[in-house]
């Protein structure tokens, strides 16, 4: 499962004290933890997260994971709140999801600059009122051609790019007043706007070519029972800078959001 950081502890050197908010803090919801060859490598999500936005890699960074949580802190404070992808689907409706749904709605209300990834992007887009169920389209794997549709202060420019992606649900209907604004052949709703301060993204940022083959091989063997042609996607990974760049642009936005100096 995924990333491992507990009880809001920092999940490796250099992380902040939990115990201390302030308006700069970049706060990491975790759902879970990637395939173990990854976890040992590099780390949880938050992690992987961090190493993406090399701009704010000394600011201060803090981890709450949300499964191991009954209460969560107080985050109105925080710059930014980033939810993690997971391998949970947001249709078990487990209890921690649910709760975490309800401060998901209170961020949003509360207008702090929320990001969802993956899973945290189908939770999200289903605690404010969307349909979260089986990609009709079916599983999405490995690099893949990605569209931005309009221009977006998160999203970047319309275009067509590259990224990695990996999942088996989607966000099939979005929220009332939520708009797409990225998609990829199998997912309309790769990357969507909910709100002023709201974006989320179905797939991952966080992931470079070298950790999207740790996934391929992972789940090699069940990918081959689905009929997945694994070599192929192989042969086909590249590093999505584009893709990463949303984490960077999101922070960076929050960040003037929060009216604080670069």
């Amino acid at each position: 499962m995924e990333e491992a950081a507990c009880l809001g502890l920092a999940s490796g050197p250099n992380w902040g004290d939990s115990s201390v908010m302030s308006a700069s803090s970049i706060v990491v919801l975790v759902t879970g933890d990637p395939v173990p060859e990854t976890r040992t490598r590099y780390g949880g999500f938050a992690d992987l997260i961090r190493r993406a936005a090399p701009a704010f890699g000394t600011s201060p960074w803090l981890v709450y994971d949300v499964r191991e949580l009954d209460v969560l802190p107080d985050l109105t404070a925080a710059m930014a709140v980033i939810v993690t992808g997971s391998p949970f689907s947001v249709t078990e409706a487990l209890p921690w999801m649910d709760r975490t749904a309800v401060w998901l709605r209170q961020l949003v209300t509360a207008n702090v600059p929320l990001l969802g990834i993956c899973f945290g992007h189908q939770l999200l887009g289903q605690a404010l009122g969307g349909q979260v169920r089986l990609n009709p389209s079916g599983r999405e794997m490995g690099t893949v051609p990605y569209t931005t549709s309009q221009d977006d202060p998160v999203f970047g420019r319309r275009g067509t790019t590259v990224v990695n992606s990996t999942h088996v649900d989607s966000l099939v209907q979005l929220p009332v007043g939520a708009r797409a604004v990225g998609s990829t052949e199998r997912d309309p709703h790769a990357a969507v706007r909910f709100g002023a301060s709201a974006w989320g993204v179905q797939f991952h940022p966080e992931i470079d070519a070298g950790v999207m083959r740790q996934y391929l091989e992972a789940r090699r063997a069940l990918l081959l029972a689905e009929g997945f042609d694994v070599d192929a996607a192989e042969r086909e990974l590249r590093d999505a800078p584009d893709g990463a760049a949303v984490i960077e642009r999101f922070l960076r936005l929050a960040r003037a959001q929060r009216g604080l100096a670069a």
